[in-house]
């Protein structure tokens, strides 16, 4: 089955000044895929997000979008100043009205009904990140970015939000690129992971990845538990293929076969 490539990054480099935070990085996201970006601190994870989705500049190589591609936008943070009283229906009103029609479609697709009239101030951290999430699919993505967007939930607040938003991956078709550097629940949320440290240390289906010499000098061995939180089933299809088959493992730019432990993943 024919992909469809959204963003590709061809041997892309980013420099601030004299340090290069990322180097030769070479990436594709394609529709319908979640794809999660996992790095220690200082990786530059929020870096490739950025320079993928065009907010930063590259350095060297090049970035292909596909044209008039939206994009929607889920924060790390975003900062609400107490004494401004702003309900979530005004929330979504700014800086202009919503349709009615459009914002009623996106409170259902992400169960926020009931929380229209309350205060953004009120909101508990999972709900509040449930609003940002419905914020992001006003424009109808094709592709759904997450900076860090479970920072300061706890281990089921992070499963539930990445259930939620695989439902509305399996909705709406578009592709997740999410980032993180909480292994918890993120791993197995994932259709593909990309361990980053600078560059691609390796990159492939979760189970995969994290037996990976190169992931667990990062990240340690222990990580199977982390896996086990959420189960990320593919019991749905998807109109694309990926760049290599699940049972592959890309390191260092090479491509090993791997064969899972357990029982194979569908494509």
């Amino acid at each position: 089955m024919t992909r469809i490539t959204l963003i590709e990054a061809c041997n892309i480099s980013v420099r601030r000044g004299s340090v290069t935070v990322l180097e030769s990085v070479s990436f594709a996201l394609h529709k319908g895929e979640i794809v999660t970006i996992v790095g220690p601190n200082g990786s530059g994870k929020s870096t490739m997000v950025r320079a993928l989705i065009g907010a930063l500049p590259v350095s060297t190589g090049k970035i292909i979008r596909s044209p008039g591609l939206r994009i929607g936008y889920v924060p790390q943070r975003l900062h609400i100043e107490r004494t401004l009283p702003m309900s979530v229906r005004r929330f979504f009103n700014l800086p202009r009205r919503i349709d009615d029609t459009a914002l009623a479609d996106v409170i259902s697709k992400v169960h926020i009904e009931h929380l229209l009239d309350r205060q953004m101030i009120d909101l508990s951290g999972g709900q509040f990140q449930r609003v940002l999430l419905a914020r992001a699919l006003l424009g109808n993505p094709q592709v759904l970015v997450l900076d860090e967007a479970t920072q300061g939930l706890d281990q089921s607040g992070s499963a539930e939000f990445y259930q939620q938003v695989e439902a509305v991956r399996n909705e709406l078709g578009c592709a997740v690129l999410m980032v993180s550097h909480e292994l918890h629940v993120v791993m197995s949320a994932s259709d593909r992971v990309i361990c980053l440290n600078g560059h691609i240390c390796c990159e492939g289906a979760p189970d995969v990845v994290s037996s990976q010499p190169e992931y667990q000098a990062l990240f340690g061995t222990d990580t199977k538990g982390a896996l086990a939180l959420y189960r990320h089933e593919h019991d749905h299809s998807h109109d694309h293929d990926h760049d290599h088959d699940h049972g592959s493992v890309h390191v260092h730019g090479h491509t090993r076969s791997v064969l899972p432990p357990t029982q194979e993943r569908d494509s």
